[in-house]
């Protein structure tokens, strides 16, 4: 009898260290397991979003920031706005004409107006007069890219032109004399008539 409940104790004692023995491996497999595919998971997010995350430019966001700044003739700058740039650039050379605002024909207000109406989505006024009413002032040497200058003919007269702000000194109208164009300030004519700079502020 005591040899029968020996053996019992000693098949127990076997069952009991086989099973203490091996089952912290299995769970410490299975944890492991876990945790490699959450980090494949995690792994395969990252991946994922990364492009967008960084907003690192590809060799086509460089090549063409190159191509609009040429064609306008600023020093290309990879923060500009490649939409308006683009937009101004698919303008030039449409012809002057008077009251029209549209690539068979654009005056300087029309010119504005569609630009800021295809780049920004915003409405503005359509004439220059009224456009310099609504924007905030700011001072020559504080304008931005997207910024409007109008020029007027001496003090006490109204006025006349108005054109987009790029940059380095550089602008784009629809001038009189050769339709949508880009011109600088420190030409004498438009050193000469500027008159004021404006921001256009979103509602």
């Amino acid at each position: 009898m005591k040899n029968s409940i020996l053996y019992c104790l000693a098949a127990a004692s076997m069952v009991l260290s086989f099973f203490f023995e091996n089952t912290p491996a299995t769970t410490a497999q299975s944890s492991a397991s876990l945790v490699s595919q959450q980090a494949s998971l995690l792994s395969g997010l990252f991946a994922t979003e990364e492009p967008h995350a960084t907003g690192l430019l590809t060799s086509s966001d460089s090549t063409e920031y190159t191509k609009y700044a040429t064609r306008l003739g600023i020093e290309p700058s990879y923060d500009d706005n490649k939409t308006l740039l683009a937009t101004v650039v698919s303008w030039l050379g449409t012809p002057y004409r008077y009251g029209s605002n549209s690539k068979s024909g654009t005056d300087c207000s029309g010119f504005v107006t569609r630009v800021f109406k295809e780049v920004y989505g915003i409405t503005l006024q359509r004439s220059s007069r009224s456009m310099f009413e609504k924007v905030k002032h700011v001072q020559k040497d504080e304008m931005q890219t997207g910024d409007l200058v109008f020029f007027r003919r001496g003090p006490g007269q109204p006025i006349y032109h108005v054109g987009i702000y790029l940059k380095d000194g550089k602008f784009a109208h629809s001038a009189c004399g050769g339709g949508v164009m880009v011109s600088s300030l420190t030409q004498a004519y438009y050193s000469r008539n500027f008159y004021a700079a404006g921001r256009v502020e979103s509602n």
